[in-house]
């Protein structure tokens, strides 16, 4: 099944109708939707639109709820833990978000714990919202039940993809580092599964603990029409960086997992994230050093650098976002063709019409 290119503002206003259909409300189906298409638009196609079709599920099987809010466990005034309810992330993630920098604003520092949320997305958009209210910020994130990834030198799974996100607000353009601490995230292997960009070598091993690119080693064969289940293949995920990738994604199992309360990686069919953020305001470190200035000039030392190809200039952290998402805008943002069927289907399946809902997008 051959590409598609879609009108980004188009794509977002059919995920609207998809989630609203499916049970939101105007308003979260609107930010569930724009929060998965910006992920597209940035080059972060694992957590963009291509999960559509699988939130539709969890709403239907119970797993995540519409419009649903945190509430305070524990709160004082620089420290918080939030209860997600087991709402959308897109929304739990904004309003986490908010509090943490109100805190931050306030007191110089915030910590915000937040427990059984949702599907979370793209954790840069949570360091790009402080970021535009000049506040720092650190996360890190874990998921319950999901079981996706083998630790260094294991054979099968026992801890998720685990993003750990650092950002800073810089002028000229934040510094946002965003990363799985898996050698490729979950939805990449989705997106490689559909039809998309091959998974690189050695970003699986299979049931026996060897490399394979082959996302069945994750999934397993999935039937026609079936929604791929991360659960049922025989293989893992391979962590990041070796030893070093392992224990980063098993100290967020520990910080966003087991000191959120929201629970560890471990055997069973549940699914919600937990996530500890520290959230900083910049100016409280500062007693005249211009320390923010010193972030932008190495941030510019380190693009100086002479690349290894010239026809690839040296980027910081945020950068190759930034430059995705100006020219996905222009030229249309990209979607394999078994991706595109899939959103399209998950609208057939809330009562849409299917050639309604792809003219609306397609570029």
């Amino acid at each position: 099944m051959s590409d598609v290119l879609l009108n980004p503002d188009g794509l977002a206003e059919t995920l609207t109708r998809i989630f609203q259909a499916a049970g939101g409300s105007a308003h979260e189906a609107r930010v569930i939707a724009v929060n998965l298409v910006e992920a597209n638009l940035a080059g972060h196609d694992s957590h963009g639109v291509v999960r559509t079709q699988r939130y539709c599920t969890w709403v239907e099987t119970g797993l995540v709820h519409f419009d649903r809010h945190v509430t305070p466990v524990i709160d004082s005034d620089a420290f918080t833990l939030l209860e997600g309810n087991l709402g959308f992330g897109q929304t739990l993630g904004i309003e986490a978000t908010e509090i943490g920098v109100a805190k931050a604003r306030e007191h110089g520092v915030a910590l915000v714990g937040l427990r059984n949320a949702g599907h979370l997305g793209r954790i840069g958009e949570w360091a790009e919202r402080a970021c535009a209210e000049g506040i720092v910020s650190i996360h890190f994130v874990n998921a319950y039940h999901s079981m996706l990834v083998a630790p260094f030198g294991g054979a099968d799974r026992r801890m998720g993809t685990n993003p750990v996100c650092i950002g800073i607000p810089v002028e000229g353009g934040d510094f946002i580092l965003d990363f799985a601490t898996s050698t490729v995230a979950e939805g990449k292997v989705l997106v490689a599964k559909r039809g998309g960009k091959p998974l690189p070598e050695g970003a699986l091993v299979d049931g026996d603990g060897a490399l394979t690119t082959e996302p069945d080693a994750l999934y397993g064969p999935t039937p026609p029409g079936a929604l791929p289940d991360a659960r049922k293949g025989p293989g893992a995920i391979t962590a990041m960086g070796l030893h070093k990738g392992s224990g980063l994604a098993i100290a967020c199992e520990l910080l966003g997992g087991a000191l959120t309360g929201s629970g560890t990686c471990a055997p069973g069919t549940k699914f919600h994230n937990g996530m500890l953020s520290i959230f900083l305001d910049p100016a409280r470190l500062d007693d005249g050093f211009e320390g923010l200035t010193g972030v932008r000039e190495y941030m510019e030392f380190v693009r100086s650098c002479k690349p290894a190809d010239p026809e690839a200039p040296v980027m910081v952290p945020g950068d190759p976002e930034r430059a995705r998402r100006a020219s996905r805008r222009e030229h249309g943002l990209p979607l394999p063709g078994e991706a595109w069927d899939s959103i399209l289907a998950a609208g057939e399946r809330v009562g849409l019409d299917r050639a309604a809902l792809a003219a609306q997008a397609l570029r």
